[in-house]
């Protein structure tokens, strides 16, 4: 990224460690809440991957390919339960931010013989759309601070009717109905900062 390799290091770490946490969460819980925790384990991992400093190591001009056929493939699974709103329609920006992300960073690879990488900084000659990159960076700030808000001490509030604490909340930023779903909503918030972050480098 534009602020050095550490940042690069830690944004790796985090994304890491959010999708460990997701790849919990699909042994338990009712199957859409699986599935849920799958594709932010996904999410997770693919964007812990795509932190990896590039003087480390840069990927081949192939990898964006994979990522973009990835995560489009990732995004036609959220298309049809991205209908019915909540979480899911998130899954789904996410993913398509990812193919952008992967479209956007393959020339600069190609192009500087792997000197680009995706989080690591557009100076090396990669861009996107300047209009759809600021929508995507305008959501996922509303985002991160939408579910961020609801980590402060008495946010999350039981519903009268006993259903789960952490649930879908305003715009459908759920924060989960597994047994600790502040954890859940924290992992949430990293991976949305993370997305900001690396669209700031187009």
């Amino acid at each position: 990224m534009h602020g050095g390799a550490s940042t690069g290091w830690l944004l790796m770490v985090l994304c890491a460690v959010s999708g460990a946490y997701c790849l919990l969460r699909t042994r338990t819980g009712t199957p859409r809440e699986r599935r849920t925790a799958r594709s932010e384990a996904l999410m997770g991992f693919g964007m812990a991957a795509m932190a990896v400093p590039a003087a480390v190591l840069s990927p081949p001009g192939w990898a964006w390919a994979v990522y973009a056929v990835l995560f489009g493939t990732a995004a036609v699974r959220a298309l049809r339960p991205a209908l019915s709103g909540g979480h899911h329609l998130h899954h789904l920006v996410g993913s398509l931010a990812m193919v952008y992300m992967a479209v956007a960073m393959a020339p600069a690879v190609t192009g500087s013989g792997g000197g680009g990488h995706a989080g690591h900084g557009a100076a090396a000659g990669a861009g996107g759309i300047p209009l759809l990159t600021g929508l995507l960076l305008v959501y996922y700030a509303f985002y991160v601070l939408g579910s961020a808000g609801r980590l402060l001490p008495g946010a999350a509030v039981a519903p009268a009717g006993g259903g789960s604490v952490g649930g879908p909340g305003p715009g459908g930023f759920g924060g989960g109905t597994d047994g600790r779903p502040e954890l859940t909503t924290a992992c949430r918030v990293t991976m949305g900062i993370g997305m900001f972050a690396m669209l700031l480098t187009l």
